[in-house]
């Protein structure tokens, strides 16, 4: 092992969840991304918990009440927690529709004396809604789908987030550099 691997091998990381909520096509995930990339390329280990993919493998099988979705949203808080009580900035862009589901994952957090950042991606319906990335307003307004988180199921958006960004005000790259400006004053970055 050389002196230099030495050196950063002894370095402890600070790890940290930041959870970005909001509105299914808000701007969550593309944000997450955009500061993944910046935290990686200043050398931190940083892992995104993107909704699609955790629901895919972590909770398949579970649908969309308001039981699976608080099921889901733990889930997802107990990996996030141990990847950041271990050094890792996790990027976690899921809606977590319901403010009780969020505050358990906050309270879990917080036991455990690991960081934790929540995130409003305060972006308007009707934005979300010409955006509709993945098809799902559409889909809800030809009645293909019921259920769509804002549009005929709840949000509960948080009442006082540690940041609220309107990404659709401003460019993905300046949402991330809200974001990483909060990590920073907060000894996260």
């Amino acid at each position: 092992m050389t002196t230099d691997q030495e050196t950063s091998m002894s370095v402890t990381e600070t790890g940290a969840t930041i959870w970005l909520t909001g509105l299914p096509s808000a701007g969550k995930t593309t944000i997450a991304y955009e500061l993944a990339g910046r935290l990686r390329g200043e050398g931190h280990r940083v892992e995104v918990l993107d909704g699609d993919e955790i629901r895919e493998f972590l909770s398949a099988g579970l649908g969309f009440s308001r039981e699976d979705r608080h099921t889901n949203v733990q889930r997802i808080g107990f990996v996030a927690e141990l990847l950041a009580a271990n050094g890792v900035k996790v990027l976690v862009p899921v809606i977590a529709p319901y403010a009780d589901s969020r505050d358990a994952v906050r309270k879990r957090h917080q036991s455990e004396g690991t960081a934790y950042l929540e995130v409003h991606v305060a972006t308007p319906v009707e934005v979300c809604s010409e955006r509709d990335v993945k098809g799902l307003y559409a889909k809800q307004a030809a009645g293909e789908i019921s259920g769509l988180t804002g549009v005929d199921d709840p949000y509960e958006a948080p009442e006082s987030p540690d940041l609220r960004i309107e990404s659709h005000r401003q460019t993905v790259q300046e949402s991330a550099a809200e974001l990483y400006a909060l990590l920073s004053e907060r000894g996260a970055a």
